[in-house]
């Protein structure tokens, strides 16, 4: 099996620089015709939705459409699945973003009670905790 950069998967799903796009589809397909799957981890999927949200101005119904046909694509083996799924079933209707439920997602995986942050909007977000934004002596930090 051979892990896929973040370029290399932006390259194979847009199919926007034509020399690189081949090349991507290339290593695929021929790992799929060895019978191999090619890794995913989900490092590679977080950057994958900042890249189309900020680059592509994919929107975020798009991105969450992008990363289920991922999960159920079979030429693709994700490394942390059940924790990708966590983190995405948490972005559906979330107001953070993918990462943000992911780290949360992995924190409870290796035991925390909670994540801390100061993120917003992770406010109402299960298994978060606001901290206060007031700096020592009530200013704002």
């Amino acid at each position: 099996m051979i892990g896929l950069d973040t370029n290399v998967l932006v390259r194979y799903l847009t199919q926007d620089d034509p020399d690189q796009s081949r090349r991507a589809n290339a290593i695929v397909a021929e790992r799929v015709a060895a019978g191999e799957r090619c890794f995913l981890g989900a490092i590679v999927l977080c950057e994958l939705t900042w890249v189309l949200r900020e680059a592509y101005r994919t929107s975020k119904a798009d991105l969450v459409r992008t990363l289920d046909l991922i999960l159920a694509t079979r030429q693709f083996e994700i490394g942390g699945k059940d924790l990708v799924r966590e983190a995405l079933d948490a972005y559906r209707t979330g107001r953070a973003d993918f990462a943000d439920y992911l780290i949360g997602a992995s924190h409870r995986h290796d035991g925390c009670e909670e994540t801390v942050t100061f993120d917003r909007r992770l406010r109402d977000a299960t298994g978060f905790r606001m901290l206060s934004r007031q700096g020592p002596g009530g200013s704002n930090a």
